[in-house]
């Protein structure tokens, strides 16, 4: 029994320390995936939470901004809408609109009627959205004439700008 431990001329066998170096290896590969893949998913979540917040501060703005109410303030003009909508017509009420709000955001707002006959899309620029897209929308009240209103709803739609 002492001789087996106490013996010098063993073999050293290197490819049990190759295989066990690539089991090491290929575990820590996986486990930098998994984390990597969690950390993005938690950066997209986290993005789609803070800029649907921000969707939702946008569309209130928007309800209660002075220059589109009507003949209350509780009610949006779709005379104003129609001003300030794509193709605008009233380029200043639409310049005004937006800077209003930062100029890192892009965004843009539907706004329609519940019963379809009505709609107003208003753009900052003509870039199309890219990347992730955040919408909330809020229910709002707009005159069609001074005798006629309905029930609509404000859209705005957030998107990420990637320099």
């Amino acid at each position: 029994m002492c001789l087996f431990i106490n013996d010098e001329q063993a073999i050293l066998e290197p490819h049990n320390d190759i295989l066990a170096t690539a089991l090491v290896v290929i575990g820590f590969v996986i486990f930098a995936a998994v984390m990597s893949k969690a950390y993005i998913i938690h950066d997209e979540q986290s993005y789609s939470i803070e800029n649907y917040e921000e969707a939702s501060r946008i569309a209130e703005s928007i309800a209660s901004w002075e220059d589109l109410q009507g003949t209350r303030s509780d009610i949006i003009s779709a005379r104003m809408l129609d001003k300030i909508s794509d193709p605008a017509t009233d380029n200043e009420t639409h310049e005004l609109f937006f800077s209003r709000f930062s100029p890192n955001s892009d965004f843009s707002v539907d706004i329609r009627t519940d019963d379809g006959r009505h709609h107003w899309t208003i753009k900052q620029n003509k870039t199309q959205p890219g990347g992730n897209v955040v919408a909330a929308s809020i229910p709002v009240t707009i005159e069609i004439n001074p005798a006629q209103y309905t029930s609509g709803t404000i859209t705005v739609r957030i998107w990420k700008r990637y320099i």
